[in-house]
């Protein structure tokens, strides 16, 4: 860079001394027309971007100039303090950053994979385990708590703690969802659609259709849906249903014959029948 400047003083001084040879009316010639193109340009850019060599050439210009000159210049005098406070700082600031070194992110990866795969362990359980594999020169527990924290995972208690959206990520395969969607025909009737999804397959089995849904004639669909099922039927563990009276007890016996679990969704907690809801909103 020093070498570029020195280059680019020396044409300039060149250019210079080729001005002494020039009659003045020339010169003034020229610098009204720099000045007007100087104008023009200043409608145009904002603010024009200068490199080291041309503050250089600027402020050691600047020195020759009265002070009333100064007022239509792009260079005023807090720019050359600017940047002389910028030359103090690049002479000061050291090329090396200093600190801790960047964690690695295989590292960072793991830790989180195992609060992931362990929803019961803490930060301080995962840093022993990091010791154990031989990073315990590499991390620190306080360490693991910040990565764990900046990815959103929660605290130990809040992930091992089972919530509608885990049980259903963990036994997608054994369960079935039950519900109804209405449908209004042309002519304005109303008409009930009893189905059942497997959660894991995303499959649906639609049982009935009718407009007087009663509960013994869903117990009877419960049956024809057993028997459709056949040899499948043992991967199914549970069954998942709101709190509709037309899902009476017979409705449950017909299913607990099977070994399969009715699970009711909590009162007044609709996230719970999100899996059903969306399907109605789907049909």
């Amino acid at each position: 860079m020093a070498l570029r400047l020195l280059y680019l003083l020396f044409c300039q001084v060149l250019r210079w001394l080729a001005l002494l040879a020039r009659s003045s009316a020339a010169k003034d010639a020229e610098l009204l027309m720099l000045r007007h193109e100087v104008a023009v340009l200043r409608r145009q850019v904002a603010r024009p971007r200068v490199d080291w060599a041309d503050r250089a050439v600027l402020a050691g210009l600047a020195r020759l100039l009265l002070r009333p000159a100064w007022r239509g210049m792009l260079m005023q005098p807090a720019t050359l303090l600017r940047w002389h406070r910028d030359l103090v700082r690049r002479r000061w600031t050291y090329p090396n950053r200093r600190g801790r070194p960047a964690l690695a992110a295989e590292l960072r990866e793991l830790v989180l994979r195992l609060a992931r795969e362990n929803p019961t362990w803490g930060y301080r359980r995962i840093h022993g385990e990091l010791c154990r594999l031989g990073y315990k020169d590499k991390i620190g527990a306080s360490t693991v708590w910040t990565i764990l924290q900046r990815a959103g995972v929660a605290p130990a208690p809040a992930r091992s703690a089972l919530t509608w959206r885990r049980f259903l990520r963990v036994q997608a395969r054994g369960v079935l969802a039950v519900d109804f969607f209405t449908v209004d025909t042309v002519f304005l009737q109303r008409l009930y659609v009893l189905f059942v999804i497997e959660v894991a397959t995303r499959r649906v089995h639609v049982l009935d259709v009718t407009s007087h849904p009663v509960g013994a004639r869903v117990v009877q669909q419960a049956r024809n849906l057993l028997m459709a099922v056949g040899d499948d039927l043992g991967r199914f563990r549970f069954l998942i249903c709101d709190r509709d009276t037309k899902f009476t007890a017979a409705f449950d016996a017909v299913f607990a014959a099977e070994g399969i679990e009715v699970l009711r969704t909590p009162v007044r907690a609709p996230r719970a029948n999100q899996l059903t809801s969306h399907c109605t909103s789907c049909g």
